[in-house]
């Protein structure tokens, strides 16, 4: 039974609103506010000439240039990643249904993946350096999780395990138990937490200008706020435990922890060098 203290799921509707066929939903709303705000503060970034000492940076125009790419990697690579790694074999069964993204079902992991690709492909065809396009999405995607993970709790998915702590939301469609709001624990650390530690990094410290670092720094940053997150949110029916313990966003964000931390020693050790010479 649901303890007696458990606070009422907020009644708000998925959908903004609707014209015929068409409807708005909160979770294509965060994808666009979080695209736009987190394409803001990389101009922002770009501008803050006092970050950057001597590195080279990316134009305005290419970064206004680079959103559509960027958008793409996004929202292919998170389709993608979701059918290959959450549920091939219904998308094997209904291929079509691989197209639906209005339905749900995006994959972080996979929308890494395809930006990471996106921004290889920009950076080699304008002549910027990926490194440093790297850093500056890394530094924005915070905002764009944040917003995300939010639109998962509107929606009313991605919920938490049981639980009886004193913020615990019977979910509309998690049966009967409170449960831990875990979309609200990751907007917290994926978004608020990672934003403003990469922040602290680029403005105090002044990591813009060790290329690389701040990329390896969001990466495992990110890596280790999922992983958290993960130890109070349920996983995917389908797929469950693996090894009586892991996730599947834990196996997911390992690579991602190990690859960060590379990338920081990487960044560092190439920069000092560079400095010494």
């Amino acid at each position: 039974m649901p303890p007696l203290l458990v606070l009422p799921f907020p009644a708000i509707d998925p959908v903004i609103v609707e014209f015929g066929p068409f409807a708005l939903r909160w979770y294509a709303l965060a994808y666009i506010v979080g695209i736009i705000l987190a394409w803001r503060y990389m101009r922002a970034l770009v501008l803050n000439h006092r970050l950057w000492g001597s590195i080279g940076r990316p134009s305005l125009a290419q970064l206004d240039d680079f959103v559509l790419w960027g958008t793409l990697g996004i929202i292919i690579g998170g389709r993608l990643g979701y059918v290959l790694f959450y549920n091939p074999a219904y998308y094997l069964a209904n291929p079509m249904d691989a197209f639906a993204i209005w339905t749900g079902g995006m994959s972080f992991h996979g929308g890494f993946a395809g930006t990471v690709i996106a921004m290889m492909l920009f950076a080699w065809s304008r002549g910027v350096s990926v490194w440093t396009l790297f850093d500056l999405a890394g530094c924005a995607a915070p905002i764009g999780l944040f917003f995300g993970r939010i639109a998962n709790f509107i929606n009313s998915e991605l919920w938490g395990r049981p639980s009886d702590v004193p913020w615990a939301f019977v979910f509309p469609n998690g049966g009967p138990d409170a449960r831990h709001p875990s979309q609200l624990y990751e907007a917290a650390l994926e978004g608020l937490v990672l934003f403003l530690v990469l922040r602290l990094l680029s403005h105090r410290f002044k990591l813009l200008k060790k290329p690389g670092f701040l990329a390896g720094a969001f990466a495992c940053g990110y890596g280790i706020a999922r992983s958290i997150s993960e130890l109070f949110r349920v996983p995917d029916a389908h797929i469950g435990y693996l090894g009586g313990f892991f996730t599947m966003g834990i196996l997911l964000s390992l690579p991602m922890i190990l690859g960060g931390l590379a990338a920081m020693i990487w960044a560092s050790s190439r920069n000092s060098a560079a400095t010494a010479g």
